[in-house]
């Protein structure tokens, strides 16, 4: 009976395709020559359909180009390669998958490139998560490669939609270019930064002032990139609503001056007593459907002439 150290025990590409991770192996040019059962739960596409194709049209987006030229970059140098980045599924979506790729060698050159990969998500989340922020990582050119799911009850965004878009259209015209100098000093300079007050888009297409704490880990073989933290703006929602009351005394001040400026109209032409003269003007903004206010400012403009109490 064999044993384990006997050739004859195992067949490798067995033990390959037993692996719950997605293995592939591919040619130096990236056309695939292995695909794993793995493969085909994560990536949605079958064996069948992967064998003889290259590997940048089944799982490599656009966004993801430069980080494949980096991938063979270090294999041809003899080094593997680990981190995160956006892939495509059979069905278009995009995830962040954690991906460590080693090459084969004959005689000193590539001949191969096998890769390991898994959804980055599962090992992002219990790391970048909390209870109320919303958690996404972003490359230094601004590319998100990872988003949590708290970021949808916070604005509206699908976790796996932005991945792999930019977070600059996210982001108002007027603080771009502030996010874009943040970005620039904490990748050169990691470290602890105050957040930087920021308004980002929700998918209703409204605004919302966030706060946004960086932290470098570009240098994270399972990130590489900058953890962004983000949570709705305290001090900016404290203020907005003190300038919502503000709006609103201002706008009942106004209304009431207005309305008193049109019963003294009253009692000085018609001679008619305050109260009555409310009750008029009020009898006919009910009559024709028209805001109290607006049928006082008509008539102290002379625009409409209330018909006297019968």
């Amino acid at each position: 009976m064999s044993q384990a150290g006997d050739p004859d025990w195992f067949d490798p590409a067995e033990l390959l395709a037993a692996v719950g991770q997605a293995v592939i192996a591919t040619r130096p040019d990236g056309t695939v020559v292995f695909w794993n059962a793995g493969a085909e739960r994560l990536y949605g596409w079958t064996a069948q359909e992967a064998y003889g194709v290259n590997i940048g049209e089944l799982t490599v987006p656009v966004v993801s180009a430069e980080v494949a030229a980096d991938i063979m970059a270090a294999l041809r140098k003899g080094v593997p390669w680990s981190g995160g980045f956006p892939v495509r599924r059979k069905d278009g979506t995009v995830f962040p998958a954690l991906v460590t790729d080693s090459g084969i060698y004959r005689d000193g050159e590539l001949v191969g490139i096998i890769g390991i990969s898994a959804n980055l998500g599962t090992a992002l989340r219990p790391l970048l998560e909390r209870s109320t922020d919303a958690a996404i990582t972003v490359r230094a050119d601004a590319v998100i490669t990872y988003a949590s799911p708290a970021v949808g009850p916070l604005f509206g965004w699908d976790d796996n939609a932005i991945i792999g878009s930019s977070i600059v259209p996210l982001v108002h015209a007027e603080d771009r270019d502030a996010l874009a100098d943040f970005l620039t000093q904490v990748t050169r300079q990691p470290g602890a930064y105050a957040p930087l007050e920021l308004r980002l888009r929700r998918a209703d297409e409204t605004w919302a002032w966030a706060e946004a704490g960086l932290t470098n880990m570009l240098d994270d073989p399972v990130v590489r990139g900058v953890v962004c933290n983000l949570h709705l703006s305290v001090a900016r929602l404290a203020r907005d609503r003190a300038e919502e009351r503000v709006a609103q005394l201002q706008q009942a001040l106004d209304t009431r001056v207005i309305i008193e400026q049109a019963k003294g109209f009253l009692a000085g032409r018609d001679g008619v007593p305050p109260d009555a003269g409310f009750e008029r003007l009020r009898r006919y903004a009910r009559e024709h459907g028209e805001p109290l206010r607006e049928v006082a400012a008509r008539l102290v403009d002379g625009a409409i002439t209330l018909p006297p109490d019968e």
